[in-house]
């Protein structure tokens, strides 16, 4: 009687797991939640989302080595900007980590009535991996995915915290 439970159990698992995986699938692989053309993120909590007419995504190759920008603004300027140079397509960057500096994310919080007074936020700020981008899918016209990470004011030293990032942007 137990080995039928334990068959069982694991047939109800496998179903569950094919379950979970196809609905995935079908909701555009995982890659977040920004709408196509944006990219949004929870900055110390609060909500940013790119305006799909300042946002874009350029890759460029030089040699063998291909770089990817994204970099969205939003209505007030408020932007965020992410560079991967060593781009080689799906998969997980790091962003920072010892002499890692092929991934770089700012913030930049601008001051139109005082422009010297703009703050700007860089990750990595040290030697430890500031956070990651985990590219969901890219095809030759899009990309998608999601990130999270921390990012240091390069005036005062105060940090923000940068969570539940997504990304869906088509390329220039």
């Amino acid at each position: 009687m137990k080995m039928k439970t334990l068959k069982n159990l694991f047939l109800v698992l496998f179903v569950s797991l094919i379950a979970v995986s196809c609905s995935s699938d079908e909701s555009g692989g995982g890659g977040g939640t920004a709408a196509a053309g944006t990219i949004t993120a929870k900055i110390d909590g609060s909500t940013f989302t790119s305006n799909s007419q300042f946002t874009m995504a350029t890759k460029t190759n030089t040699g063998a080595s291909t770089t990817v920008t994204l970099q969205g603004s939003d209505n007030s300027g408020e932007a965020l900007v992410i560079i991967m140079n060593a781009f080689t397509g799906v998969g997980t960057y790091n962003i920072g980590g010892g002499a890692n500096l092929s991934v770089t994310a700012s913030y930049i919080l601008p001051n139109v009535s005082n422009p010297t007074a703009s703050q700007s936020f860089m990750a990595p700020f040290d030697d430890t991996v500031a956070g990651e981008i985990e590219i969901t899918e890219v095809s030759d016209t899009n990309v998608k995915g999601t990130f999270y990470f921390m990012a240091k004011n390069s005036q005062d030293g105060s940090t923000k915290e940068f969570t539940n990032g997504s990304f869906n942007i088509d390329f220039n």
